[in-house]
């Protein structure tokens, strides 16, 4: 990757919906070596998808928590791999101190968040796991 890479990935970032025509613009390059870089940081999977966001407030009956999750010996590469096919787990992150992983949940009611904390609580690798169910957000 190179300088334009960079700066395109930034771009994308910032809107993953713009059109080839504005990034060639903002880059300074041609719309063809937008879409070459594109597809080569595709095919290296460099870039593996583009996702929707929405505001926190846009779903304000779904419920949000947070899981800590304990890694069981050497097993996170499968427990990583078993979350990420979780439909609940909406993002994963790696992270050090007590607990290994940190998930983000969500369910659009309590018995679909309680039927998704024994799903993951049964994944083989999970020794212990701790959720906090999110009540406000401020920023």
């Amino acid at each position: 990757m190179d300088d334009t890479d960079r700066q395109l990935i930034a771009l994308l970032r910032k809107d993953s919906r713009s059109a080839i025509a504005t990034l060639a613009t903002k880059l300074g390059v041609s719309r063809g070596t937008v879409s070459n870089r594109l597809r080569r940081l595709e095919d290296a999977q460099v870039i593996v998808g583009y996702s929707l966001r929405l505001r926190p407030d846009a779903e304000p009956n779904q419920i949000r928590a947070w899981m800590q999750v304990l890694v069981d010996g050497n097993q996170t590469r499968a427990v990583i791999a078993s979350l990420l096919g979780e439909p609940g787990v909406a993002a994963l992150h790696d992270t050090n101190g007590r607990w290994d992983l940190l998930a983000e949940l969500r369910a659009d009611s309590m018995a679909e968040l309680s039927k998704l904390l024994e799903r993951v609580r049964l994944i083989k690798g999970i020794a212990n796991t701790e959720t906090s169910i999110l009540l406000a957000s401020y920023r």
